[in-house]
Formats: C-alpha cells, sequence, structure tokens
C-alpha cells in the first residue's frame, strides 16, 4: 500500500517538486517569492511558469485549462478553455499565456452577489492563487483563484480567507516580537473532519426529497437505528471498502492528505479526515474532497448524501474545522508545552481567543448558519446553538490560579491500570473530551464543531482568525507602551481571563440547565438561521471586519442577503416538494391501499360471514389519518402561495409558520408509513436506505 502512495501521492498536481524540475532558477525563485510575500508576479515570470504547466498539464492528458474558484453558492466553479489557440500547417498550436494564467473573466452576475453586481453589469474576475497549487481533475488542469467583481469586491470565500490570513500573520507576528520571537510569518492551519452518509444510488434516485433539497422530508423511524452503537467504528463492508479505497486514491492524485477513514455513528454514515494544511489549502482541499466524495460514490453505485440531516432521528453531519495558528517554521503556538501555567506566550493567546469568543460569539454561529444545520445543532452529538469553550480542567484550573493569585499544583498524570498484565499502562490524559462543545480546545488546536457536513470551512475560519488578529491588535498596543512588560502582560491575563469566564464551559451542552444558564451569563442563544444573520450587520462587527481590511461594509450587506436568499429559497423548495410527494405519491398510494383492503373485505364477507378485523381497522386509520394529511398538505400549500420573499420577514415566516406546518405534514405522512403495506408505499424507507448496504 505505501508503494502506491508514494507513486500516486501528488502525481496530478503543479507542485515544488515539478516546479523545480520544469522552471528556470530565475522564474522558480520568482514564483517562491510570490507565494511567500504575496507580491505581484512578473509578466515575464507568469509567461514563463505558464509554458511550463501548459507542458506538464499536456503530457498528463490534459486538453483543457479552467481557472477554479469558489463562488457563493457552496459549491466550486469551473468554465473550461482548451490550450487550442490555432494551426499551422495543418498542426495545432496549443498555447497558455502568463495573462490566461493570472487573470480570467466570467460573468459576475449570474453567481450569488447579493446585490454587488446588477445583471447588466457582468464583468467578474478571476485571479490566480499562487499559493494553492494547480492540479488536473479530468484531462482539465484546474488553476485555483480568487473571484471578485469589476470594482474589487470579493464574490468568493477564498478572497477573504486569504486576508484574513494576512490579518492574523501581521498582527500576531508583531505580538510574538514582544517575546522575542522572530519569525518569517505566521499561518493558520485546518484540518477539517468530513462526515457523509452513503446510500444506495437508485434507492436515491425514488426519492424526490432527497433529489431536490438533499434530505428526507417523509420518512418512519425503522425499528433499529444507532441505539445499538454498533455501526461506530466498526468493520467497514466490502462495497464501502473499494469506495473507500478508491477515493483515497482520487484524493492522494490532487494532493489531498487524507489520511483517516472511518464508520461514524449513524447507520450508512463515515468520515474522513486529512493530515493538516495551511487555511488556505485546507479549504481548497476539502472543496475537493467533497466533489470527488461525490464522484467516486457515483462510480460505485452510491450517492453520497453531504447534507446536515438527511435523516431524521439519527446523527447529522458535520464538518469539524480544528484549526491552529504556527510559526512559517513550523512550530505550533497553541501548544502548551508540559507546563502551560509557566508559558506565557501560549496563554496570551490562549486569551486572545477567549476574549474573541466571547466578544464574537455571533460571528462564530453565523458562520455555520443554513437552513440544513438548524435540523442538526443541538442533539445527536452536534453541538448546540450555544456558543461555548472547553478547556478541560486543567487549562481551567490553570487560568482559575491565575484569577485567584495561587499556585497550580499540576495534575499528576496516572497511569490507566487495565486489569491485564500483558497489556502495556499508559499515561491518562489529563482531560476528557466534551462532544457537547461548539469549540474546544483539543491539545494543541481548537476544534470547532459547529460546520455542518456541505459547508466550506473557508468561512468559519476566516472569522476565527478576524477576531483573533484583532484581539492580539489590542493586546499589542497594550503591551507594547508598558513601562514594565511583565507586570503589564501578568495583569492584561488576569483580566482577560476574569472578564471572559463567561464563554468558558466544560459540563453538557445538552442539558435544560445550560441553556438556563447560558441565559444568564448573556450568551447569545441563536437557535435558527433568521435569529442569527442580522448580527453580521452589527455595528461592532461591521467595525471588526472593516478594521482588519477583511470584509467592507458592502461586502458583509451582500452576504447578509445571499445567507437570508438561500435560507429562504431552501425551505420554499422543502415545503413545495413535501407537497408533491404529498399529491402525488403518498395520498395515492394510501388510496391503493385501502382500496386493496376494501376489496379484501367485500371478498371475505361475500364468502362466509367473517369480521376481517384487521382489514376494517386499517381502512378506518388510513381513511381518517389520510384526510388529516390531505387537510395539512393543503394548509401547507395555502401558507406557501403567500410566501416567496427573501427578506428578514420573510426568513421570520418561513421559520415560524412554514416549518411548523411542514412538520405536521411530516407527523401525520411518518405514521401511515407504518400502517401501509410496504409493496404499495411509493418511496424506499429509511429502514431500506439505511441498512441496504453490504
Amino acid at each position: 500500500m505505501a508503494n502506491i502512495i508514494l507513486e500516486t501521492f501528488g502525481s496530478a498536481v503543479f507542485n515544488d517538486r515539478v516546479m523545480r524540475e520544469r522552471l528556470p532558477v530565475d522564474a522558480y525563485e520568482a514564483l517562491k517569492k510570490t507565494m511567500e510575500t504575496g507580491r505581484p508576479l512578473d509578466s515575464g515570470v507568469a509567461n514563463k511558469v505558464a509554458a511550463a504547466m501548459r507542458d506538464w498539464a499536456l503530457e498528463q492528458g490534459a486538453t483543457h485549462f479552467t481557472h477554479w474558484f469558489q463562488p457563493l453558492t457552496g459549491i466550486t466553479a469551473e468554465k473550461h478553455d482548451s490550450f487550442l489557440s490555432g494551426s499551422r500547417g495543418g498542426s495545432p498550436i496549443m498555447e497558455f499565456k502568463g495573462k490566461e494564467l493570472i487573470k480570467g473573466e466570467t460573468d459576475g452576475s449570474s453567481f450569488p452577489s447579493g446585490g454587488l453586481r446588477a445583471t447588466f453589469e457582468a464583468r467578474g474576475y478571476t485571479a490566480w492563487d499562487p499559493t494553492s497549487y494547480a492540479f488536473i481533475k479530468e484531462n482539465t488542469l484546474c488553476i485555483p483563484t480568487a473571484f471578485c467583481s469589476y470594482s474589487g469586491d470579493a464574490l468568493d470565500t477564498k478572497t477573504p480567507l486569504l486576508r484574513s490570513m494576512e490579518a492574523l500573520n501581521r498582527s500576531a507576528s508583531r505580538v510574538l516580537k514582544l517575546f522575542g520571537v522572530e519569525t518569517k510569518g505566521i499561518i493558520s492551519t485546518c484540518g477539517p473532519e468530513q462526515e457523509y452518509f452513503l446510500i444506495d444510488r437508485d434507492m436515491y434516485a425514488r426519492r424526490k426529497d432527497l433529489i431536490y433539497t438533499g434530505r428526507t422530508l417523509y420518512g418512519a423511524k425503522p425499528p433499529k437505528g444507532q441505539e445499538l452503537d454498533d455501526h461506530y467504528y466498526g468493520m467497514i463492508r466490502s462495497r464501502v471498502q473499494e469506495f473507500m479505497r478508491d477515493l483515497d486514491r482520487e484524493l492522494w492524485r490532487v494532493g489531498v492528505m487524507v489520511k483517516t477513514e472511518h464508520n461514524e455513528v449513524a447507520p450508512a454514515q463515515h468520515e474522513l479526515a486529512p493530515i493538516y494544511n495551511t487555511a488556505n489549502i485546507a479549504s481548497d482541499h476539502n472543496q475537493l474532497t467533497m466533489e470527488l466524495l461525490r464522484k467516486v460514490a457515483h462510480k460505485h453505485g452510491f450517492k453520497a448524501l453531504l447534507h446536515e440531516k438527511p435523516f431524521e432521528g439519527i446523527n447529522g453531519s458535520g464538518k469539524h474545522d480544528n484549526w491552529s495558528i504556527s510559526t512559517a517554521e513550523g512550530a505550533n503556538l497553541f501548544e502548551p508545552g508540559s507546563t502551560p501555567r509557566e508559558n506565557a506566550q501560549f496563554l496570551l493567546l490562549l486569551c486572545a481567543v477567549i476574549k474573541g469568543v466571547n466578544e464574537y460569539q455571533d460571528l462564530l454561529r453565523i458562520s455555520v448558519a443554513s437552513a440544513g444545520n438548524d435540523h442538526r445543532l443541538g442533539a445527536n452529538e452536534a453541538p448546540p446553538a450555544i456558543i461555548s469553550m472547553f478547556l478541560g480542567d486543567e487549562l481551567t484550573a490553570i487560568l482559575d490560579s491565575i484569577v485567584e493569585g495561587s499556585e497550580y499544583e499540576g495534575k499528576k498524570r496516572l497511569d490507566i491500570e487495565i486489569g491485564v498484565d500483558v497489556l502495556p499502562h499508559f499515561p491518562r490524559d489529563t482531560t476528557d473530551r466534551n462532544r457537547t462543545s461548539p469549540f474546544a480546545f483539543t491539545g494543541n488546536k481548537f476544534e470547532f464543531r459547529s460546520p455542518g457536513s456541505s459547508a466550506s470551512i473557508a468561512i468559519p475560519t476566516t472569522m476565527l482568525n478576524t477576531i483573533l488578529a484583532d484581539e492580539l491588535d489590542r493586546f499589542y498596543n497594550e503591551l507594547s507602551g508598558a513601562e514594565n512588560f511583565n507586570e503589564a502582560l501578568d495583569e492584561l491575563i488576569r483580566r482577560t481571563i476574569t472578564e471572559n469566564r463567561a464563554i468558558l464551559f466544560n459540563g453538557d451542552g445538552y442539558s435544560e440547565e445550560w441553556v438556563k444558564e447560558a441565559e444568564r451569563r448573556g450568551l447569545h442563544n441563536l437557535r435558527t438561521t433568521p435569529d442569527a444573520l442580522p448580527h453580521l450587520l452589527d455595528p461592532e462587527n461591521v467595525a471588526l471586519f472593516e478594521r482588519q481590511g477583511v470584509f467592507s461594509r458592502t461586502e458583509l450587506e451582500s452576504r447578509y442577503h445571499i445567507y437570508l436568499e438561500n435560507y429562504c429559497k431552501m425551505i420554499h423548495i422543502e415545503a413545495l416538494t413535501m407537497i408533491e410527494m404529498a399529491k402525488k405519491d403518498i395520498l395515492p398510494a394510501v388510496s391503493t391501499y385501502v382500496r386493496k383492503m376494501s376489496e379484501v373485505v367485500s371478498c371475505a364477507r361475500s364468502i362466509a360471514d367473517v369480521e376481517c378485523g384487521f382489514e376494517v381497522d386499517m381502512i378506518k386509520r388510513l381513511t381518517s389519518l389520510s384526510t388529516d394529511m390531505y387537510k395539512k398538505m393543503q394548509n401547507l400549500e395555502q401558507l406557501s402561495e403567500s410566501c416567496g420573499g427573501i427578506e428578514q420577514r420573510d426568513a421570520d415566516r418561513f421559520r415560524d409558520v412554514i416549518i411548523p406546518a411542514m412538520s405536521e405534514l411530516r407527523a401525520v405522512a411518518d405514521e401511515i408509513e407504518t400502517l401501509v403495506g410496504e409493496k404499495y408505499w411509493p418511496y424506499p424507507t429509511y429502514g431500506r436506505m439505511l441498512f441496504a448496504v453490504e
């Protein structure tokens, strides 16, 4: 297997090794300088890079190139152009120039812009991001790019992420200098864990709700769900294993360092996780991962579901954004060391994160807000909508000792005694893990567990980078002018902990007691997307992003409108899908089943004086339930006809009126499903979809 990795990994990537081999020394050094400093690339050098990239791509079998970008649709976009530029003597001329590499043009008005672009203002630009390597996907050279409007406004997720990384680099580097640490730069890193479901593709094709919305809008609970916990880390079934092996190879080819894969808690649910990478590259790679998940799944007869809650009553799918920062030389700045109580630099950075999360908890909630994620947050191992931080017992005790001015007696690491002599003893961690915490410190990184499966990690990572950069700027301004640095540092750390302890919580995030306690502490409880989104335009949030140069007010307003529009349209599509399924499929199926039952009763009674208790009871119950379902369907239909806007009041109405009406319709339909013979039911059941894969 090691040979496969060595032969496969990065084989479809124009990476540093390929650039060293194919670029002239001066061009290679100039490109590396651009990648490290962000300085523009000279046109002459760009031509050399483009020529080398073209020759390499042609040798790999590529026929086209595309600027691969991430508009605000949640998925990637690409426009393919062939290398063909003409012919000479009947032979094709294959060209790829520096200007084509550096900049592309596309229709900016046809992507979500939230008012940044009018339909008649169509021009949009894609700009090469040299910090993320080009790669080949299906005979096309893909060049990672940023996407902006004619006026320079960001129309994508990559541009703000890159801006936030620059802001964090600038702010953190200044703070480290106060500790005498010189570095070439500060890098934010990520390692997104990707959860997903695999179901049989043929069953997917028979479910209108999955096709139109990504989740099941109807579905009765099967006799077995995840109660036995027998799927988690269980033996991976042969067909799934073959899919995973194929997916590994495809991801390795394009340089994605996927490492871990296993069965998740829910039946038919799985997870994969990569090795950490620079935040920008990690974001690009996660987008690639989602693309290839779907593509490889199709090849193996599966459908990969990336919705946050495709099945009601069992675990939804998240994307844990494991976030940290390090120096360009590779030192992890969230590494506490063996004595974190004495590590002043670590404590200052930790305090900056604590203060930032406390002050901007609404932004972190907004960064994971979507119609799909609203169904997931708050149950089945997904964190609640209330943002809090878990630090574990040891770090919490350290912070308490700092506030109280007492000595911290380090927690002794104890050996775990398993009770079997042949097994080795090993030291127990000083703290457990909290699966209900949205934002948990896990040794040398923070695990933000709230993002949904289909989300771009660029959005929450941008928020985290920006928040930390701003807090570090404030810390720097206070410490740099201090007469006594150590005294000022001690005072700053103590004051920051004292003023922001409300955000720290190591307990059960699912409990009703925590909801009341969080309210007492003054924490936000933004349960739904319409509750959260308006806070994006709060004055202090706008000021934060403008201060750090990550978003302009105009760009923030555009995102507010885009997210709001997406929420409204998604719920509206779900409501219309439920109505169609009820009207065209479920109610007719019930009528057919009742008719069959009626024929059985009529036939039986024509032969003998029999009671037909089961059949008569089913006819009565189903007739009553189908009448109730029809009324609830009509109610939803009438309510939906009056909805269709995309403003805040429309989102509130979808949340308060449409979603409850959908829930009422689903409840009666799911009860009916438990009564109708399976061969008459128009859709594959939960049991069939979740347990059919062998």
